[in-house]
């Protein structure tokens, strides 16, 4: 049976990468499920989840520096709240990352982490997990 669990992430500045493996493992733990799929969803349309390598703090930097490039915060955009660049990232990144679960553990390489992707903060955001 498939098993729904969320959990809530606190960001302290605009843009913001916080890694999320242990909520979600917590989240695999609840749901009683040893072996299936874990999908991971941000309900928010300024806010992504991503994987990527958790060792070296300079990736995450690399990546928010070169969203920063590509999608500067001002740049003529339409949309009246001035978050649009947020907007963008958000889909550019995605909303939803789903891992494997096997023996109900997160199956994820050596190096890699989920990551919570702020891009419009600081705020408290969601982050929904389903196990089936």
């Amino acid at each position: 049976m498939a098993k729904l669990g969320q959990f809530t992430v606190r960001t302290q500045s605009r843009i913001q990468f916080v890694r999320i493996d242990e909520e979600v493992q917590r989240a695999i733990g609840e749901s009683g499920i040893d072996d299936g799929i874990c999908t991971v969803f941000v309900p928010h349309t300024t806010a992504g989840v991503t994987i990527n390598e958790n060792a070296d703090p300079d990736v995450i930097r690399d990546i928010i520096a070169e969203l920063n490039k590509v999608i500067p915060f001002s740049d003529g955009y339409q949309h009246s709240e001035g978050n649009s660049a947020a907007h963008i990232k958000s889909s550019l990144v995605g909303a939803s990352e789903t891992v494997l679960v096997e023996n109900g553990r997160l199956v994820l390489g050596t190096w890699q982490s989920l990551f919570f992707c702020e891009f419009d903060g600081p705020r408290t955001r969601r982050v929904l997990v389903k196990v089936i």
